[in-house]
């Protein structure tokens, strides 16, 4: 537990407004010791790319036991933090939530997201509903000894296209925010979010450092970190582009 509670210090340390830590998302203990070869700091999966890679689809249709069986793994596999994708929680009840966070940390895991879209319904859960379920995760932490990161998430802006974006929407994630780090949140998690202006605005206008994720439509990394964000996610990214030559691949072997 001692070298856990270290690496748990070691990943909260690493979330600076202004440098950001860049999480290049692992999938199972293959991926993860490449980029831990790569020169991370620290290793992190995400739900779709671990389901994707073991036959699922993302939205926890990957069984718990399975998921908890890969960090584990993966966490045995390389000398770095190493941060879960949970969804959910698999669950809506914050007891439910609770246990799930303890597996996890039992595991290995050293942190993990936790997102506030109903999963398999729509939209998001109340504010007080998800505060809630963050405080449960927040006791499970402080229960297990374990000084883990919650990195709480909000789907706002992944339920609106990049265009939509405004001032109202952020405003409606700062609120999330701020109720959040009150529950016991360590970091904001806001994929999605591209503009400039909108995340320079969240950064400076809440106290947890804010986790963007990496897409087509968003800033540079450096230009990120001139902006305040404090962590650099990519999501899915890496395992589709991975798929992606690796069926192109197969198709000229097969074709000849």
């Amino acid at each position: 537990m001692t070298e856990q509670i270290e690496r748990a210090r070691t990943f909260h340390s690493l979330h600076v407004k202004g440098n950001p830590v860049v999480l290049y998302n692992a999938w199972d203990p293959g991926s993860a010791k490449i980029i831990e070869k790569a020169g991370a700091k620290a290793i992190a999966t995400g739900s779709w790319p671990v389901a994707a890679a073991f036959g699922y689809a993302d939205g926890e249709k990957i069984p718990l036991e399975l998921a908890l069986d890969n960090i584990k793994r993966i966490v045995g596999s390389v000398d770095l933090p190493v941060t879960m994708d949970l969804e959910g929680g698999y669950g809506v009840d914050p007891e439910i939530v609770a246990r799930t966070v303890t597996l996890a940390l039992r595991a290995g895991a050293i942190g993990f997201n936790f997102e506030d879209q109903i999963v398999g319904g729509s939209g998001l859960h109340d504010i007080s509903v998800q505060a809630k379920r963050i405080e449960a995760a927040a006791a499970a932490v402080k229960a297990s000894g374990i000084p883990a990161f919650i990195n709480a998430r909000t789907d706002i802006f992944l339920k609106a296209k990049p265009d939509a974006h405004d001032d109202v929407l952020l405003d409606q994630a700062i609120e999330r925010a701020q109720a959040f780090e009150k529950a016991g949140a360590h970091g904001f998690f806001a994929p999605g979010l591209g503009d400039e202006g909108l995340i320079e605005t969240l950064c400076k206008a809440i106290a947890l450092p804010v986790n963007i994720i990496a897409l087509a439509h968003v800033p540079p990394r450096q230009r990120l970190a001139e902006l305040g964000v404090a962590r650099i996610s990519h999501g899915p990214v890496p395992y589709r582009q991975m798929a992606e030559w690796l069926e192109a691949k197969a198709r000229l072997a097969i074709s000849g």
